[in-house]
């Protein structure tokens, strides 16, 4: 849930006892104070990213294609193919839609899938342009970032992604590079508290870093479910709502995948695909996200947005879809010569 938007009633946590394995004078032991606690933490609600909570359904899909207008004879990319829950909206209207994803078990699905119309492109939508131009396009009537985590990858118990299931510390959307074991293993503790602060927007970072250099120093850090305790232990007061892992879990993979970089790098591409008239539909799912696309639409001299407000769902599609809860949809079009 965005920090921005509503928040539920708070729910003052009661004082459990402190772990056995990390003493007091490297976890503090007792409640934490509820002004620093962050509410969509402590919350009475259940938890979006629980397991099976989250069945592939593309959120916003009305709001989307509404902003988008696809139509036949018109192309499109979605830079985050996912599921491609959208993208079968966009080919239902006659479209045709270069999907890109950096996750190659979604670019096998969607590959099976054959669907007609749906060009499949492996890569990071960050370089939508190299890899348009790699297929004879250089200029397209929309564009549609889905940014995230998506379903599937939460819901593959081997992929790392969730809390609540035991699996390899991985994270990586692509399935290379650096893992969110070797962050945690090998980062040195201000490295790590920073990295939750910045991406996980958690005020306790630096005790959960402490918790997390000592419990490697021990042993290494190798699972989803040892990483999950050692941010609850931060927590001792913590009895129930969303598991406090969750913005720690989120911070590891924006940095693993350097999730913030390429949306910079994928609005600045957009500007360069879309046609005059062309559309940009942007979904975001945290804070973080959706300020950096509200800067760039207000900043740019070739988008105009088309809401001064994002779109976010409706209570019957929130109460539907747990994702859609903290969806933000902010959409624009490109004016002038290309």
């Amino acid at each position: 849930m965005n920090a921005d938007t509503e928040q539920p009633n708070r729910v003052t946590p009661e004082p459990s006892a402190p772990s056995e394995s990390i003493p007091s004078e490297v976890i503090p032991t007792g409640p934490v104070p509820t002004d620093v606690i962050p509410t969509d933490i402590i919350t009475d609600e259940s938890d979006p990213d629980g397991p099976g909570s989250l069945s592939h359904v593309p959120v916003l899909a009305d709001e989307v294609i509404a902003a988008l207008a696809p139509a036949p004879g018109k192309v499109f990319v979605d830079g985050t193919l996912g599921g491609a829950g959208h993208t079968g909206l966009l080919l239902a209207a006659g479209a045709t839609v270069y999907g890109i994803d950096q996750d190659p078990f979604a670019l096998e699905r969607a590959r099976a899938a054959n669907h007609a119309g749906l060009h499949v492109l492996q890569g990071n939508y960050r370089d939508m342009v190299s890899l348009l131009a790699g297929a004879g396009v250089t200029q397209v009537d929309g564009i549609l970032l889905d940014i995230g985590v998506s379903s599937f990858q939460l819901d593959d118990t081997g992929r790392g992604f969730s809390y609540h299931t035991e699996a390899p510390l991985d994270m990586r959307m692509s399935q290379s590079g650096e893992s969110a074991a070797d962050v945690v293993n090998g980062y040195d503790e201000e490295d790590i508290a920073a990295i939750i602060y910045e991406y996980g927007e958690d005020r306790l970072s630096r005790r959960i870093a402490r918790g997390i250099v000592y419990a490697r120093e021990k042993a290494p850090i190798e699972t989803t479910v040892q990483l999950a305790e050692i941010v609850k232990r931060a927590y001792p007061g913590f009895s129930k709502g969303i598991h406090p892992a969750r913005r720690t879990f989120q911070a590891l993979r924006i940095h693993v995948n350097d999730e913030l970089g390429a949306l910079r790098d994928g609005l600045q591409a957009a500007e360069t695909l879309l046609a005059p008239g062309g559309r940009l539909a942007v979904i975001s799912f945290h804070s973080l996200e959706d300020r950096i696309v509200k800067r760039f639409l207000l900043g740019s001299e070739v988008l105009t947005p088309l809401t001064k407000r994002p779109v976010i769902a409706s209570e019957a599609e929130q109460g539907l879809n747990p994702r859609a809860r903290s969806a933000k949809l902010r959409s624009a079009e490109r004016v002038g010569a290309a």
